[in-house]
């Protein structure tokens, strides 16, 4: 799992999503003039795919209508059947903690997603079951779909190795989480194995007000 690639995924996914290209740096102004100049509801709308996925509860849903607009959410890829260094497991584990420290708050103004990169093997019936192995709390969905929209998912949210040898490699998929703020289009990411704590300050700092402290 090699992070650099994965932050530079996220950068230029969210570049690219966002229709624009990566630029040299004596038209950054320019270009940022450009960017800011697009209204806000069509740039959001334009960082995201609106792809079909169904929930492990085999509910349709689209990811950004659906999923992420006007919401914070956090969302990392996974297996069920997880191989090589087995750390799937582990980081929907720990994800788990951070669900029950971010307490009420997910289903009501936080939301978690999963989405599997096995969709052939994760059926809705398979994720449920995971779901429940890890005591999963409303608020926090397991996703699966066609194969080419997960891979398209996969790639739109920044989860992606520019080696296309290692990206093809199962055993060294991304063990990320990405969190944000989509109506104020706020996005970072950090390992999802980081300390449950550490991620939930993490998604507090983004937003407006800083008073809410960790307990």
């Amino acid at each position: 799992m090699n992070r650099r690639h994965f932050w530079g995924g996220l950068a230029v996914g969210a570049f690219a999503s966002a229709g624009v290209a990566l630029i040299e740096p004596h038209s950054v102004p320019q270009e940022k003039k450009r960017f800011a100049e697009i209204p806000a509801a069509e740039r959001r709308r334009n960082r995201f795919l609106n792809a079909v996925l169904r929930t492990h509860e085999g509910e349709e849903v689209r990811l950004y209508d659906d999923l992420i607009k006007d919401r914070t959410v956090l969302i990392n890829f996974m297996y069920t059947n997880c191989i090589g260094e087995a750390t799937c497991p582990l980081m929907t584990a720990n994800l788990a903690r951070v669900q029950r420290a971010l307490g009420p708050r997910v289903g009501r103004d936080i939301f978690m997603y999963s989405i599997t990169l096995d969709p052939e093997h994760d059926t809705p019936g398979v994720l449920k079951q995971y779901a429940r192995a890890f005591e999963v709390q409303q608020g926090w969905l397991f996703l699966t779909g066609n194969k080419d929209t997960v891979e398209a998912v996969r790639r739109n949210l920044g989860f992606a190795y520019s080696d296309p040898v290692i990206d093809q490699d199962r055993t060294q998929h991304i063990g990320m989480v990405k969190y944000g703020i989509e109506p104020l289009e706020r996005w970072a990411g950090c390992a999802a194995l980081s300390k449950p704590e550490t991620i939930v300050r993490n998604v507090f700092r983004m937003e407006p007000k800083r008073a809410r402290a960790f307990g």
